[in-house]
């Protein structure tokens, strides 16, 4: 059996666990990441992530403090705008659109959007030149022992591996969470999300579209264009019936759904990039810490893909942990005491509350079929852009302000 000692033990490769990895790497701390599905890093590869990421400014900071974003930088499609967009008539077409423009708040963008495969081609290698960083693919966490001074980590593979934090990134169904015997509450809405990539005969012009009809918002989010091709992600949000319709769909009559609920807005989509499909639930842990590990990212909480606060809210968990553990490092302190970790929880619970419930309430909103209820979004969304105070607010609480 192998034995190796570490400061940090992340059970989790996805986006969050490679960011935890780096910016703790960076930090000067040894770290040991660890993923039992090697990361698919090319668009065309079965099982490539299709989804996107809109990094915003915070997220954004981050990453130049650990030296990342230099290397996402070159792929990165800026936002400038984001626009809401209701389509709830009796006729399918846009009859009320709201524009948040980043500069109505000192802001020349919101952030950059980058596709997920990228950011894990990316990010492992970033990886693979920090001295102070090992990710291991094909290896899970199999068991997690925690001791006074230490926790003691026991992988697939037969390592055993001595660790002063644990952190768990590894997803929805977290095998840390479960080993720690934290629950989570998960709230089902029926709903599953297509995702993928179109060209588009117009430029998007740097504005991300949410449209609202019904069955859960139409997203259209900008990418980098690839030569002279406009290019887009698309985030289709329906009822789990109608998602899986149209993802069986054939080409030609998915390309037909796909351009009535678009409403024209970029004018003709052509898809360019498989389908996938996932499902929409909100969860959150009962407790973000245990003894000697901090729960960050899905494996603390999931909520649907509204307004880029899912990865968004990762990376603000992984800002707040890494601060308080530097922190403590710095003062020759120990970096996995339940002080700390409790810190940590406290720091976070408020924010993890207040951004699950505003995206659960505006899913539901984009969900409802009753006309009159269309109708009243269709109100609230004039009265928000209307008012000038508000409209700020918003925007800054959606960049991440609490």
């Amino acid at each position: 059996m192998e034995r190796i000692q570490t400061d940090v033990v992340i059970a989790g490769g996805g986006v969050a666990g490679l960011m935890a990895t780096i910016a703790l790497a960076a930090e000067g701390l040894t770290v040991l990441c660890v993923d039992p599905v090697p990361p698919v890093t090319e668009a065309a590869a079965d099982g490539s992530d299709l989804r996107s990421t809109a990094i915003l400014m915070p997220s954004i900071t981050l990453m130049e403090r650990v030296g990342l974003w230099s290397a996402l930088a070159p792929f990165a499609a800026p936002l400038r705008v984001m626009r809401l967009a209701d389509a709830g008539g009796e006729e399918n077409g846009i009859r009320e659109v709201a524009d948040f423009t980043a500069r109505e708040i000192g802001q020349e963008v919101f952030g950059y959007n980058l596709p997920n495969w990228l950011l894990r081609r990316e990010m492992t290698g970033f990886i693979a030149k920090q001295p102070l960083a090992e990710l291991r693919t094909g290896v899970g966490v199999s068991d997690l022992l925690v001791r006074s001074d230490h926790a003691r980590v026991a992988l697939t593979d037969g390592t055993s591996v001595a660790a002063a934090l644990v952190i768990g990134a590894d997803g929805r169904n977290s095998f840390v969470r479960e080993a720690l015997g934290i629950g989570a509450r998960t709230t089902r809405y029926g709903q599953k999300a297509l995702v993928f990539a179109v060209n588009h005969d117009l430029p998007h012009e740097d504005i991300s579209t949410e449209i609202h009809r019904t069955g859960g918002p139409f997203t259209l989010v900008p990418l980098r264009p690839e030569g002279a091709q406009n290019r887009s992600a698309v985030v289709w949000m329906e009822t789990g019936a109608r998602a899986a319709e149209l993802y069986a769909m054939s080409d030609e009559a998915f390309a037909e759904a796909l351009n009535a609920r678009a409403c024209g807005v970029l004018g003709r989509l052509t898809p360019a990039s498989p389908r996938r499909i996932w499902p929409i639930i909100s969860q959150t842990a009962s407790r973000l810490s245990g003894p000697r590990t901090a729960l960050i990212a899905e494996a603390a909480h999931v909520m649907p893909p509204i307004g880029a606060q899912g990865l968004n809210m990762s990376l603000a968990d992984i800002e707040t942990l890494l601060d308080l553990v530097t922190t403590a490092r710095s003062a020759g302190k120990d970096i996995g005491t339940s002080d700390l970790l409790a810190r940590y929880a406290r720091a976070r619970r408020p924010d993890v509350a207040l951004r699950i419930t505003g995206v659960d309430l505006l899913n539901r909103a984009a969900m409802t079929e009753a006309q009159p209820l269309r109708n009243l979004r269709r109100i609230g969304l004039r009265a928000l852009s209307g008012i000038g105070p508000l409209k700020q607010a918003a925007m800054h609480l959606g960049l991440g302000a609490r």
